[in-house]
């Protein structure tokens, strides 16, 4: 029997609807939602998503402020930056467009931002928040990867998980939230020696490694729940371009249960978690939610 496809669109759709309410409730008790996103150069595609980003927030009530910065800032002057906006009670949320040039700390500029602002989880104490199951704001696709598994109804204590990359703020934030819901995980990198080994013993799959066709139906348990989190750019024997997963989704659709299409899956989602983070730390700064 062919998979169940996972419509992470609807999904995200269903969690922006609820976004939009709680975000009305808040500026109804006077507290509005603000989110500023510094980019740091700029490029036809970076600007492109930027507008789909500031018509996303917009649609559901968040305002949308965007900082361009010129790509030969100096580390000192960015963080600078970010904290200006960390201190500002004006601005709720913060979001950093990456990547950002590369004479560039990443993560020290990261950690300029306040933890509580921080709408997509990625300053480096919020990932350690949830080593410690105090999560103040999650990474956004670890949540998007998590909330599609939930939606399938696939019971995740006691599965065998596999998640096959180990990014700071992708697979490992993955195995952290799966090993919080009581899943048996393992995480597989590119020094994992029998990769089909640990896969073909998962319940639940999950692959992050940005490789496309790494997962053939040979890597996927029968019944297991795929979720495929990689996003890649591929040219066609005719010269065009396709964006696809890192699984071999017509193989492997024939052997799971559960499966995410790219696009259509975690990408989506990630977007809507990126506004439900943005919700929260609205409700945290406002005393509506505790940390």
């Amino acid at each position: 029997m062919a998979a169940t496809i996972i419509d992470g669109t609807q999904i995200a759709g269903e969690v922006k609807h609820q976004v939009a309410e709680g975000i009305a409730r808040l500026k109804a008790a006077g507290h509005p939602v603000r989110l500023t996103a510094v980019i740091v150069g700029t490029t036809p595609a970076a600007e492109i998503y930027a507008a789909r980003q500031a018509e996303g927030c917009r649609a559901i009530g968040i305002d949308y402020n965007l900082i361009a910065l010129a790509d030969d800032i100096s580390n000192r002057d960015l963080r600078a930056e970010i904290r200006k906006l960390s201190a500002d009670p004006q601005v709720t949320g913060i979001m950093l467009h990456l990547p950002l040039p590369s004479h560039i700390d990443s993560a020290r500029v990261q950690y300029a931002i306040d933890v509580v602002k921080d709408v997509e989880g990625v300053n480096p104490a919020n990932i350690g928040y949830v080593m410690y199951k105090h999560v103040v704001i999650a990474p956004c696709t670890a949540m998007a990867a998590v909330e599609l598994i939930k939606h399938t109804g696939v019971h995740m204590e006691g599965a065998e998980a596999v998640v096959v990359g180990a990014s700071h703020i992708v697979g490992k934030p993955i195995a952290l939230l799966l090993t919080e819901q009581m899943a048996t995980v393992t995480i597989c990198h590119i020094a994992t020696r029998d990769l089909k080994y640990h896969t073909r013993r998962a319940d639940i799959l999950i692959t992050a490694a940005g490789k496309p066709g790494l997962i053939t139906a040979d890597h996927v348990r029968e019944g297991a729940c795929v979720i495929d989190v990689g996003i890649n750019r591929v040219t066609l024997p005719d010269g065009t371009r396709k964006t696809v997963g890192d699984v071999d989704f017509d193989a492997v659709k024939e052997i799971a249960a559960y499966l995410t299409p790219v696009p259509g899956g975690v990408g989506p989602m990630t977007v809507a978690m990126l506004l439900k983070n943005t919700l929260r730390s609205a409700e945290l700064l406002a005393g509506v939610k505790e940390g």
